[in-house]
């Protein structure tokens, strides 16, 4: 099993990636969020200079904020100050194009999107569409080192809908998703994911890199799932699934979408949403305030034991261990960390020492 952090992108720490490569960490995950936290890019440029060999790359990159072309040439250019251990995240854009109040990229032009990224990434040449112009594009210069190609970069795809996990079979090198208290939803994602392979005509890389992102925290005697500590450490991560959730069902109006961890607070979370004091045609302002990086003060009441139970890893070492155990027999290869910002360090620290040390 490796593991991983992921973080809200702040230029001046990337210190924290050097930290966790020192605690012996394999991955870090830098995201790209462009309206809420530092440019991802920049920030894995500062690691990579000062790092060695934790491996670093997006968490995920937004098609939708950066045509294909470009976000080619970034990943790769980081590639050239750390060869061999980049790669690059990517998924349709939940948080970057809904803080905007706009929709994540649909799954025909995602699946272009990724066609033309990974085609330059192995040095060839393809067809380009922009603005209704088609035209032939290749990296120039390669040989004289602006970027690295010569170092596979391998293309980790966040896919949940069975369409994007067919996608993810078709060009991704690994997937990264959440980490589900029923490992079956694992289960049934990696199936759907050879199936996508099989009708690309494709046979998956072996080892097929899956991770999965969650918050953790080790419990201290005495402490429970409703104790403050816990809450403290999850809440940004509880309430970023329920800003997630929510909007899903916004758009579809589905009931199955809301999971049984947010099935108790749901009405109550919903009137609070149609209370907020912003105007409805700007309230995607207000929904996603806090995302990843701090707990809103009003929405603490959702941080229930059940919600924590249902996104979070929470135990003694022994149980988390059991946890990670079970997911990985699913097909689990990396546990992604969202560590509180107001404690990080600690809580990376402590999770290396009493968990991973022991794994």
């Amino acid at each position: 099993m490796q593991f991983g952090i992921i973080f809200p992108t702040r230029i001046d720490d990337w210190q924290l990636i050097k930290d966790a490569e020192d605690l012996d960490y394999d991955r870090a995950w830098v995201p790209d969020s462009q309206m809420i936290w530092s440019d991802c890019y920049a920030t894995l440029a500062l690691a990579a200079h000062n790092t060695s060999h934790i491996h670093i790359g997006s968490g995920v990159s937004i098609p939708g904020t950066r045509i294909a072309p470009v976000t080619a040439h970034s990943i790769a250019s980081i590639n050239q100050i750390a060869p061999g251990r980049v790669f690059l995240g990517i998924g349709t854009g939940h948080t970057a194009m809904r803080v905007m109040g706009m929709k994540p990229m649909r799954i025909k032009p995602f699946r272009e999107y990724l066609r033309v990224v990974s085609t330059l990434l192995r040095g060839e040449e393809v067809e380009y569409t922009l603005d209704g112009t088609t035209r032939t594009i290749q990296f120039l210069h390669q040989d004289l080192r602006f970027i690295n190609l010569e170092d596979s970069i391998p293309i980790y795809i966040a896919a949940n809908g069975p369409r994007a996990l067919h996608i993810t079979g078709e060009f991704g090198a690994g997937l990264t998703t959440l980490l589900y208290e029923d490992t079956s939803v694992l289960t049934s994602h990696l199936q759907l994911i050879k199936e996508g392979a099989a009708k690309a005509g494709r046979s998956l890389p072996d080892p097929f890199h899956v991770s999965a992102v969650t918050s953790a925290v080790i419990l201290r005697p005495g402490e429970t799932l409703a104790s403050e500590r816990v809450i403290d450490a999850c809440g940004t991560w509880v309430t970023t699934a329920l800003h997630f959730v929510y909007e899903v069902y916004q758009l579809t109006r589905k009931e199955d979408v809301i999971p049984p961890a947010f099935q108790d607070t749901w009405e109550e979370y919903c009137a609070y949403v149609s209370k907020m004091e912003t105007p409805a045609d700007k309230r995607y302002l207000q929904i996603h305030d806090g995302h990843s990086t701090y707990l809103v003060p009003a929405e603490r009441r959702f941080v229930t034991p059940k919600a924590i139970q249902g996104t979070s890893l929470v135990g003694t070492p022994d149980e988390i261990i059991e946890r990670i155990r079970e997911a990985e027999k699913a097909g689990l290869r990396e546990l992604t960390i969202l560590p509180p910002t107001e404690t990080d360090r600690e809580m990376i620290t402590e999770f290396a020492q009493r968990v991973m040390r022991r794994y």
